[in-house]
């Protein structure tokens, strides 16, 4: 992944909280321009109490048939960094998932998911928006593969940005049961060569990309 922003202070004050947040129900009706989420589906960046930047408007939401997403990044002067061949460096909007909410667990298990969403670098000309499901590593087992042809994406570029949409459904979402598991643990980073790391809790400082003891928690509400 690109270089991340540093934080001030050696430790990160996240690093001493355990967040919850919660996913409110929503129907998403997707169109030819994506997902349109309400205000009240905007997720926090307890990043920024490391002094992390915020640039981006992410809201995310579920329903019986998966989980949805936009994302609004403002503030730039340069073009988002993507490529398909790259995907682990590339900028964009990369979420990690336990559908069964399990912290105390270091290295991720069948339930725990990687997944991104970024705004070009598909296509032979790299114009086209890509939607990919990526391995954990160190993981001790893997979910099934979700094909990129499962994931929903739409993208348009802004003057200062880009605004994006996605939604992976229940399918692709190994253990995911709303009805008897309410709770999951998530984490999400908004990564930007130009702007930085937006990330819900911690850096990469820490391993957060492959250990779920390190994401925040959410419910299904």
């Amino acid at each position: 992944m690109p270089p991340p922003t540093k934080p001030a202070s050696l430790i990160d004050p996240s690093f001493l909280f355990r967040f919850e947040i919660r996913l409110l129900q929503d129907e998403m009706k997707w169109s030819s321009k994506g997902l349109t989420l309400p205000e009240t589906c905007r997720l926090p960046s307890f990043g920024a109490l490391g002094e992390r930047p915020v640039f981006a408007d992410v809201r995310m939401a579920w329903n019986a048939g998966g989980i949805g997403l936009t994302v609004n990044v403002t503030g730039k002067r340069q073009l988002p960094w993507c490529r398909d061949s790259r995907l682990d460096d590339s900028d964009g909007f990369h979420f990690w998932i336990d559908t069964r909410c399990s912290p105390g667990i270091h290295r991720a298990t069948q339930y725990c998911h990687r997944f991104l969403w970024m705004p070009a670098g598909g296509g032979p000309k790299r114009e086209h928006p890509v939607a990919a499901w990526i391995p954990i590593n160190r993981a001790r087992a893997n979910p099934k593969p979700v094909s990129p042809t499962e994931l929903k994406i739409a993208a348009y570029p802004r003057h200062d940005g880009y605004q994006m949409s996605g939604f992976v459904p229940a399918s692709g979402l190994t253990g995911f049961d709303p009805a008897s598991q309410p709770r999951v643990s998530l984490y999400y980073a908004v990564v930007d060569r130009e702007l930085g790391w937006q990330t819900l809790t911690l850096g990469p400082e820490y391993p957060v990309l492959e250990d779920p003891s390190l994401w925040g928690e959410a419910v299904l509400a």
